[in-house]
């Protein structure tokens, strides 16, 4: 299992929760995503996963990614 952290500065409200849940659940491998929109992390578990491919997500959610 792996965890990755990353920080996504532009998120405010649920939709954008769901937004980028929405995209970083469709890669191979996640098993679970925590979103914390008062510190503006994300947690992201699963097996083989790939930052790139994370970071990617959340580009195509609309936001960007902080590693």
């Amino acid at each position: 299992m792996q965890t990755l952290h990353l920080t996504v500065p532009g998120m405010t409200c649920g939709h954008c929760e769901a937004a980028v849940k929405g995209e970083i659940g469709k890669l191979a491998g996640v098993t679970r995503i925590d979103v914390d929109l008062t510190t503006k992390a994300v947690v992201v578990e699963g097996t083989e996963l790939d930052l790139a491919a994370v970071v990617a997500a959340v580009d195509e959610a609309g936001f960007d990614a902080v590693v």
